[in-house]
């Protein structure tokens, strides 16, 4: 999941953990270039949050015109964000607890498998309940009857939406506050032996302190913060689009429809694979800091859900041939993006002993030293879509967010920033998990490189 804000990580943890001076991956925090480094996270903390208002503001009131807001800047200047910011409502935290605390309580309640993490680096492994489908359907399950039985109309959420998004922009703010606190190790209280400081406070608060922050032994608050709000807003976020717009109109838009369609089908495929979303960057390596929860949090229901939002007043009728050729175009992406996925993950529980595309699969047998000494092996898979390019499976990924974004046709840019961010985001991914392997597998990443060597598109990059 593309489900965080931020650019390169250039951190030298001191301390036990992930970023100890041994697994270092991302180089280290010195000179010019920390002050940089420092400069952009510090922009970033202080440019996202009123961007989220800008662009709900633009979307709803502007119809999606950048100049409404680029006008009534120049006009008023700071002020015109003061005017159109909305203040934090009752209503509107009564709607973000009520949905936070179902969602903790499914996580908790509901029935599921254990999944052991990945070894940590240094050397725990996190133990989780793999339950995630279950709350999803759910939610939507919950969701949907509450407002076909008149228990709840979701039309509210949308006309309270600038207030939720304020309120959930400074609550989550204190949220990373609380982590940073708790993660203070002879403070407080860190969850694990994967905790430790850059010595700098912003590098700290932006990129987390934690790498399993957990309250108690079974509220791991990464799956709760990543994906049981962040990813199941976007879901409840865009059945509540169709529902407005149903209420505005009378009917729900065939560009509303594909649109709405490939999001909740590519997060189905999330909550269907989210242990092995447990395996990946976001949760195996990067901290719990305001770049990943502040972004799961706010960003993710913000911008995410952003070419749905723009379709509530913007009921484009595609047409039948027009539609059901986005549809299966988004549908192909997303599959072929699962697939890359389900191709690694039958590989590693096989042991490489497999069959990639009809063939037995090319691998690299690589090795490398933990932070406790230990020599450890793994299987670097060279086939299938993974011999195409070392991160090949972004370029579906991006392509489907294209895809559920272009019902919105190409009156405005607004409803396409999203697929613009998620292709700065998973490009910059793809070359923090490049320095990260290569500092792991060392002469075997270059190996590696050979056999497959383009990053993300082939032929190209």
């Amino acid at each position: 999941m593309a489900s965080s804000i931020g650019g390169k990580d250039a951190r030298k943890i001191k301390g036990g953990g992930a970023g100890g001076a041994k697994a270092s991956s991302f180089g280290t925090v010195a000179g010019h270039s920390a002050s940089v480094t420092y400069v952009s996270m510090l922009g970033l903390l202080l440019f996202c949050p009123p961007f989220v208002i800008v662009l709900w503001y633009t979307l709803v009131h502007g119809h999606g015109a950048v100049s409404s807001f680029w006008d009534l800047a120049q006009a008023k200047g700071f002020q015109a964000l003061v005017e159109i910011w909305p203040r934090p409502t009752l209503t509107a935290c009564k709607i973000i607890a009520a949905f936070g605390l179902f969602e903790a309580f499914l996580l908790l309640a509901l029935p599921g498998k254990k999944f052991i993490g990945p070894v940590s680096p240094s050397g725990n492994r996190p133990v989780y309940k793999a339950n995630g489908m279950a709350a999803y359907v759910t939610t939507l399950v919950v969701y949907t009857a509450m407002w076909r039985f008149g228990w709840f109309n979701p039309a509210l959420v949308y006309d309270h939406l600038g207030e939720i998004f304020s309120t959930l922009i400074f609550g989550s703010i204190v949220f990373c506050v609380l982590l940073y606190i708790k993660a203070r190790q002879g403070h407080v209280a860190p969850s694990s032996s994967d905790s430790g400081s850059t010595g700098n406070f912003i590098a700290d608060f932006y990129w987390g302190m934690e790498l399993y922050p957990r309250i108690g032994s079974s509220f791991d608050i990464k799956t709760f913060a990543n994906c049981r709000f962040g990813m199941m807003s976007w879901a409840v976020l865009a059945i509540t689009y169709c529902i407005k717009q149903h209420e505005l109109y009378g009917k729900v838009s065939d560009s509303m429809l594909v649109s709405t369609c490939l999001m909740l089908v590519y997060i189905t495929k999330f909550f269907w694979w989210e242990s092995g979303y447990w395996c990946t960057m976001d949760i195996a390596h990067d901290r719990a800091g305001f770049y990943i929860c502040w972004g799961c949090l706010v960003w993710v229901p913000s911008v995410y859900t952003s070419p749905a939002l723009y379709l509530v007043r913007h009921s484009n009728e595609l047409g039948t041939q027009l539609a059901l050729a986005i549809l299966v175009a988004g549908l192909a992406c997303i599959y072929i993006n699962y697939d890359c996925d389900r191709q690694r993950q039958h590989f590693r529980s096989t042991n490489g002993k497999c069959t990639i595309w009809g063939k037995a699969p090319g691998k690299i047998e690589a090795t490398y030293v933990t932070e406790k000494g230990e020599t450890k092996k793994s299987l670097l898979l060279t086939s299938g879509w993974w011999g195409l390019a070392r991160h090949f499976h972004y370029v579906p990924e991006i392509s489907a967010a294209f895809f559920w974004s272009v019902p919105a046709l190409f009156e405005h840019f607004l409803p396409y920033f999203y697929v613009v961010f998620l292709t700065i985001l998973l490009l910059d991914r793809a070359v923090r998990d490049d320095q990260r392997c290569r500092t792991k597998y060392k002469k075997f990443w270059d190996l590696y490189c050979r056999e497959v060597p383009y990053k993300v598109l082939p032929g190209v990059y």
